[in-house]
């Protein structure tokens, strides 16, 4: 019952994420310098904005897991969510990038609606792509090498966005930044529609997820509502700390994570037969330690890469002096990422995935804290830090999201019940808060120094905050990614006998008469 994938379809699968990052990637590296110094918004209201956004997030990608989990057509769960959603998501990727003339209330109005907009559409095309590799194969081994290919095409995708962008908003506008982004837009969203609909039609839903009919998709939404406070409520007091930093916030910070740690104790020590499918969901995810483990792994391997990412078209445009350098230096990343992504699979079964999670993190992060120490002037020690730093770097979201299948999968072999779509869609939220937290925080440290896009006198005090947000900043995540994995429950060998369990109970599953 080994699951062998052809190469077309390992290549159709990454081609999806190539066309997600042209939205992904964008945002990520160009959205804040955007907002700052093109469409007008202070730092400190594009970094609320960043976590006010992220912050809904908890919400829709939730319930986007369990309405894809719950989904059964002829194309199977989660491609048709994929085929529906992409228009919408080209859509708002053009909207983003339009500067429209509404005066500042107005503006920051409109940024707000369409970078929701933008984060829902991303939601509901890549919560159903992320789980859609839990159910390709059950090979733990293809899905890692299928990772890979992913994650191959999330930095090609990435590539073009990111090392093209410069040139064709200069093309484009002719010395009209906002006219040359949006029209740079209109490219990027064409060929993402195209990518996507590879992505559809080359790939294959195999893997068997019943479906529990004892109630309705209704009632369990009811029922989730009633726990989401315990998923908002602490990022909101979290998102309160991280903007205003003072002791008032942090001290309702400490007392809503005690509370919320009793009421988890108490749901968790309910009688099963009490549960609703949803609420059991919620309690097999809080007592799924590689899962747990994995949420807090993507959200520190994200404000670790989205630092970095975040502050790199600062850096160049302002410490370095060279603004086009910045398209250079993506394209040199993306490259690098491109055969780390692809050198995984190889490296895991030499390593081990766990092993190789913490090299990856040590590596990678005292690569980007010797950036501190380059001279400056010093252009290529700068370009071969950041491609060491990113070949390791690479390798974490390519183990992330091969790692979150095999907590689905241990959850299954646990308690017999499968959620790939809510397991995936919490991954691929705890991305996005990362990258929402990693924005806003780029924004802060930048704020702190006093920085404003739209006043060149105040960038000279600024350098040294782009300097550390370039090195040591994000090195810190790293290193505590690094510690917190230590603790992952999942090596090889155990993998290799939750996955033989499964192949033979689905196996005499299959063999018993309907």
């Amino acid at each position: 019952m080994e699951q062998k994938l052809a190469i077309k379809e390992k290549i159709g699968y990454g081609l999806g994420d190539a066309a997600a990052n042209l939205v992904w990637r964008g945002a990520l590296a160009y959205l804040a310098v955007f907002y700052t110094d093109t469409f007008g918004l202070s730092a400190a209201a594009a970094a609320m904005l960043f976590l006010i956004v992220r912050l809904s997030d908890g919400v829709t990608d939730i319930i986007m897991g369990m309405i894809a989990d719950r989904t059964k057509t002829k194309m199977g769960k989660f491609r048709p969510w994929i085929l529906g959603s992409t228009p919408f998501l080209g859509l708002f990727m053009v909207l983003c990038f339009t500067t429209p003339n509404f005066g500042s209330t107005g503006m920051l109005v409109y940024a707000y609606l369409t970078y929701i907009g933008l984060t829902l559409a991303y939601t509901v095309n890549n919560v159903p792509y992320s789980a859609l590799m839990g159910v390709i194969t059950s090979d733990d081994r293809e899905r890692t090498s299928l990772s890979g290919f992913r994650f191959a095409g999330a930095f090609l995708g990435g590539l073009l966005v990111m090392g093209c962008l410069p040139m064709m908003v200069e093309y484009f506008g002719a010395g009209n930044d906002a006219r040359g982004y949006q029209y740079t837009m209109y490219v990027f969203a064409t060929l993402l529609v195209a990518l996507m609909l590879i992505t559809v039609y080359s790939t294959k839903e195999r893997v068997p997820v019943a479906l529990d009919s004892t109630a309705t998709l209704k009632q369990e939404l009811i029922d989730l509502s009633r726990h989401l406070p315990l998923i908002l409520i602490p990022l909101a007091s979290i998102t309160a700390f991280f903007y205003f930093r003072n002791l008032l916030t942090a001290a309702i910070f400490v007392a809503v994570m005690m509370i919320c740690a009793v009421l988890v104790r108490k749901l968790i020590a309910r009688p099963e037969s009490s549960n609703s499918r949803s609420q059991q969901d919620i309690i097999d995810l809080l007592t799924n330690k590689p899962w747990l483990i994995l949420l807090g792994m993507g959200f520190l391997t994200m404000m670790f890469n989205g630092i970095k990412y975040g502050v790199i078209a600062y850096y160049f445009k302002y410490y370095i002096g060279e603004e086009l350098l910045i398209g250079y230096y993506f394209i040199s990343l993306l490259v690098v990422s491109i055969f780390g992504a692809l050198a995984t699979p190889w490296l895991s079964v030499k390593f081990g995935r766990k092993n190789l999670f913490i090299i990856s993190l040590i590596v990678s992060s005292l690569f980007t804290s010797a950036i501190f120490f380059v001279p400056l002037g010093s252009t290529m020690g700068i370009f071969a830090l950041g491609c060491a730093a990113e070949f390791f770097a690479a390798i974490m979201p390519t183990l992330f999201f091969s790692m979150l299948g095999d907590s689905a999968d241990y959850n299954e072999w646990r308690t017999g019940r499968r959620a790939t779509g809510l397991i995936y869609s919490a991954g691929s939220f705890v991305q996005k808060t990362g990258g929402g937290f990693a924005g806003a925080l780029v924004l802060l440290v930048l704020g702190s120094y006093g920085y404003n896009g739209m006043q060149p006198e105040t960038i000279s005090q600024s350098l040294p905050g782009m300097r550390a947000l370039m090195s040591w900043i994000p090195a810190c995540f790293g290193f505590a990614g690094a510690l917190l994995i230590l603790f992952y429950p999942l090596n090889d060998k155990k993998q290799q006998e939750v996955t033989e369990t499964l192949l033979k109970r689905r196996s005499e599953q299959a063999t018993i008469p309907a």
